[in-house]
């Protein structure tokens, strides 16, 4: 295959790439974060401590992270058919990407939260502040730098499966090596679509460590 009929596939599939995982990453913090909070805060001595739902969430968290995402891409064929009317496609993929990233994502938060002072906690508490004036100005503004360095390893993470989904129906540069490449026995466009994966990733984790030492920076100057 010449250069000139690889850019338009490896283009488009870049795209769908990049769709497929912006937005199921803006769903996985959308429904990460604050699983990863109620964890926090309902564990033993924590602001709404509640060993019921703790140990119920963790043990949906669990279960979430230890099914092997090309099994849970095949699983939830019927749900994401039921939620985008069609299980192919860059916008069906969101589906099971994100399903597949929250638990993930979810402890990574607990972790985040977990690591800020105590006694910052105990201080507002003494000026009478809320649970959600607590998560609000304190919890969330301290873990800011861990919180968006979870967000870094789970975009890379998405990044690995959106790869995966091309074998199951999904569109990217996953698709693309398959298709044009495995399947046609194309060694050259292979080599191409794992570079670029390796470039994308690599420009996630380069801005991603960029944000988390400017955070840092600014609080310890704060």
């Amino acid at each position: 295959m010449t250069w000139s009929e690889m850019q338009p596939l490896l283009s488009q599939g870049t795209v769908d790439t990049l769709y497929m995982v912006l937005w199921s990453t803006l769903v996985t913090v959308i429904g990460g974060l604050p699983l990863g909070i109620l964890l926090v805060l309902t564990d033993k001595g924590g602001l709404l401590q509640n060993t019921v739902v703790n140990k119920v969430v963790g043990v949906v968290v669990n279960i979430g992270r230890s099914l092997p995402f090309i099994i849970l891409l095949i699983a939830l064929i019927p749900f994401t058919t039921w939620v985008v009317g069609t299980f192919i496609g860059p916008s069906a993929m969101i589906v099971p990407l994100a399903i597949g990233a929250i638990p993930f994502f979810a402890r990574l938060v607990e972790t985040a939260v977990r690591e800020v002072d105590h006694g910052l906690v105990e201080a507002v508490q003494s000026m009478g502040g809320s649970v959600p004036t607590i998560v609000r100005k304190v919890l969330l503004p301290q873990a800011l730098p861990s919180l968006v360095s979870g967000i870094t390893t789970t975009v890379i993470v998405l990044i690995g499966y959106s790869a995966m989904a091309g074998a199951v129906g999904g569109e990217g540069l996953g698709s693309k090596a398959v298709t044009y490449g495995f399947q046609r026995f194309d060694n050259q466009f292979m080599l191409i679509t794992v570079v670029l994966l390796v470039v994308i990733v690599t420009v996630v984790q380069l801005i991603g460590d960029l944000a988390v030492r400017l955070l840092a920076r600014r609080g310890r100057t704060t």
